[in-house]
């Protein structure tokens, strides 16, 4: 049943032109524009480098937070989880079904934009294990915080805050413009956003080769923890 449902939401959120637009279209935009035309002032090296991590942290957050606090905000609005949780199918198991439909999301989003850096030459670097586990726990800390806003708030609340949250988090998450280009005050509550300890991490590991980013990782488990507690408590299903 659950993979049935999880087959089920990923079809429906690949058929959504709004959602494709916000999943895929804009990250790719990003990576190619700011990658080939010198706007922002990424430091030494390839902006491609230093674009791609954030930009992969970007895909994460507009799939497991965004999108499907939208999706997810209409389809309690119009009582589909309503009658889904009175069917066979438990409420873990529909929450898992949307997890594992972010999951599969997310991985083509992933194998899209590595192809699109690697043609725009980006060079890699890092442990592997490190990225998934920044990628899984940066997946957890966003659907958390989409599960919690899509379960609290009105339909409509939920899609204006979700894409006003996407756009303050693009231009202060650390994804396009570095955070040591804001006030030394301000960098400090900036890298304490999941988006930014996010991007933060990929871009140590995937462009600097370090090891495992501890301090990134502590930063999103927390978020991670305290959202999907807050989600599992408050949402409502009606």
């Amino acid at each position: 049943m659950i993979a049935a449902q999880a087959a089920l939401e990923t079809k429906m959120l690949l058929r959504n032109g709004e959602q494709l637009l916000l999943t895929v279209v804009i990250p790719t935009l990003l990576l190619v524009l700011f990658s080939s035309v010198d706007i922002v002032d990424t430091g030494a090296g390839k902006s491609v480098d230093f674009l791609t991590p954030g930009v992969l942290a970007l895909a994460v957050m507009s799939t497991a937070f965004t999108g499907q606090a939208i999706a997810t905000g209409f389809e309690r609005r119009y009582g589909v989880l309503k009658r889904l949780a009175s069917s066979p199918l438990p409420r873990w198991a529909l929450m898992t079904a949307k997890t594992a439909s972010v999951l599969v999301t997310e991985v083509l989003q992933i194998v899209l934009l590595t192809v699109i850096a690697f043609a725009l030459g980006w060079s890699p670097h890092g442990n592997p294990a490190a990225v998934v586990l920044l990628l899984v726990l940066g997946t957890a800390a966003f659907s958390g915080l989409g599960l919690l806003m899509a379960g609290t708030l009105k339909a409509e609340a939920t899609l204006a805050a979700a894409n006003l949250v996407f756009l303050l988090l693009l231009v202060g998450g650390g994804v396009i413009v570095p955070l040591d280009k804001f006030p030394a005050g301000a960098q400090d509550v900036l890298g304490l956003l999941p988006i930014s300890a996010l991007s933060d991490g990929l871009r140590d590991v995937l462009r600097h080769g370090a090891g495992m980013p501890w301090g990134d990782l502590g930063i999103l488990s927390v978020w991670a923890v305290v959202g999907l507690a807050a989600a599992g408590k408050f949402f409502r299903w009606e």
